[in-house]
């Protein structure tokens, strides 16, 4: 048995089933979902600064659904050129903008719309203007070969099944001596063939 993604999952389904998640999460944090979600839990449970996190509005760190923080591996450099794969609603592509500074850029990268909407917002209430965010997947990056100092990425990449594509894509727009500042969720046993077959647990 391979670890692989079964090459004939329904990948179109899979994108689809994460969209809709994560639209719901965006439209309705406080909703009953199966993983974690808001401040006080990436305050207590990841160690991310409350007093950061209070900075930004609530619109953003409500519907945060991150597994760690991927702020604690390293400082962003002052002037860095960021990119958030998996941006969600903003809460550490804001916060990338705030530690990078005016001279620097923090690009989010998210496929869900209003997850979109809600990051894109979230920047013009902080007044931050070294923000962007494209509409994507973690598989083609729309940024320019060598020309990113770091990439973070938060509980996202677990749920792309072509990683070996995505963490191409994430070598290719890196600079010389870039780095990745990764939080994700993985597993210490092989998982059975049905496991890796159904989509339910992936957009877990």
């Amino acid at each position: 048995m391979t670890l692989a993604c079964p090459v004939d999952l329904d990948r179109l389904r899979l994108r689809r089933e994460v969209q809709d998640m994560y639209a719901r999460v965006a439209a309705a944090p406080d909703g009953a979902y199966h993983f974690h979600r808001g401040p006080s839990y990436a305050a207590t449970m990841l160690g991310y600064d409350a007093t950061e996190l209070a900075a930004l509005p609530a619109s953003v760190t409500h519907p945060f659904a991150g597994v760690g923080n991927p702020h604690a591996i390293a400082p962003l450099p002052i002037g860095a050129r960021v990119v958030d794969i998996g941006s969600g609603g903003g809460t550490d592509l804001l916060l990338a903008a705030r530690h990078v500074g005016s001279a620097g850029r923090a690009i989010g990268i998210d496929m869900t719309a209003a997850m979109r909407e809600v990051a894109r917002a979230g920047a013009q209430e902080c007044g931050l203007t070294n923000v962007e965010v494209l509409e994507a997947d973690a598989t083609s990056l729309p940024i320019e070969d060598g020309s990113v100092d770091v990439v973070v990425s938060n509980g996202v990449l677990n749920l792309v099944p072509e990683k070996e594509r995505a963490f191409a894509e994430i070598a290719r727009i890196l600079r010389p001596g870039g780095r990745l500042q990764i939080a994700d969720i993985v597993t210490g046993v092989e998982l059975s063939e049905d496991i890796r077959r159904d989509i339910d647990l992936w957009t877990g």
